[in-house]
């Protein structure tokens, strides 16, 4: 059996959908009943996910997504990927816009199915710091 490159089903993922912001890309990349966990909440299915992602640009003016680094678990099943982005506040979570400079760092770790399509994202990402620094004091 071939081993299957995860890293580059991942890596295609931050590129179509995160870097080209191209939410119709979720349809051909990620289960119909995909789930991403992030800060402690999981938002479940496909269509509930493509809303998440536009709401999440909508809130960063400028939005730029880096990949840092991509490597995967021997059996292809498992990716893990840092991620920075950065962009202008519109708005991040739930604070008013001010176009305060964003900086954010985090790491996404990814369940790949046998069939290449993504299963579940967990992610972990430095919004703490992000948000106090576009809160007032």
């Amino acid at each position: 059996m071939a081993r299957r490159n995860s890293v580059e089903i991942v890596e295609r993922f931050w590129r179509e959908v995160w870097q080209s912001k191209n939410l119709d890309a979720i349809d051909d990349l990620v289960t119909e009943d995909f789930a991403i966990t992030s800060g402690g909440v999981e938002i479940e299915t496909r269509d509930a996910f493509k809303k998440w992602v536009a709401a999440f640009l909508s809130s960063i003016n400028d939005f730029k997504f880096e990949v840092i680094e991509t490597f995967q678990n021997e059996a292809g099943d498992r990716v893990a990927s840092r991620w920075r982005v950065t962009g202008r506040n519109n708005g991040f979570m739930g604070t008013k816009p001010s176009q305060l400079r964003i900086d954010m760092t985090g790491t996404a770790i990814w369940h790949v199915r046998e069939d290449g399509l993504l299963q579940h994202n967990w992610v972990e990402r430095n919004a703490h710091e992000v948000h106090r620094s576009l809160s007032p004091s």
